[in-house]
């Protein structure tokens, strides 16, 4: 079961442009085939994410034998809202556990009772919540929480 909020193409750009901030700086742009490799994410699936964040202006693209992609703005000037919003334009929240063959009724054709509102209430909460979560989470501190997660995973 997944756990994320966001749609499997929400999380690999996420995790590209992760891996992007970690190598920003280096000399040499990191490579496509790289990224793919490392996080088991198809290629084809990847060109796609990263040829719409270079749309948004959040990469930049080399072509050759020595191209690939880098970073168009430093690691800390690039919020996780900034690779969402692009990505998921709607922000729609991925229903975990809902049969995809049969969509239920829309909420919008429900009738304004108390508990409607009170749920609606409920996720335009939740919604502004994660939002300014995303806005203040940038790609500098996922690279941190990526090398810590890293480290612990080697303590002995």
């Amino acid at each position: 079961m997944r756990t994320t909020l966001f749609s499997a193409k929400t999380e690999y750009a996420c995790i590209a442009m992760i891996e992007l901030a970690a190598q920003y700086g280096d000399a040499q742009p990191v490579r496509l085939r790289s990224i793919a490799e490392a996080h088991g994410i198809p290629e084809r699936f990847l060109v796609q994410i990263l040829l719409q964040l270079k749309g948004a202006g959040l990469v930049l693209s080399t072509r050759g034998a020595a191209g690939g992609y880098i970073l168009a703005k430093s690691p800390d000037q690039i919020s996780m809202y900034d690779i969402v919003s692009v990505i998921d334009r709607d922000n729609r929240v991925e229903r975990v556990g809902l049969d995809r063959k049969k969509p239920p009724p829309k909420i919008d054709n429900m009738p304004g009772t108390g508990a409607v509102q009170a749920i609606r209430g409920l996720w335009r909460e939740l919604e502004q919540a994660q939002r300014l979560l995303l806005e203040k989470t940038t790609l500098a501190e996922m690279v941190r929480r990526a090398q810590e997660n890293f480290a612990l995973s080697y303590t002995i």
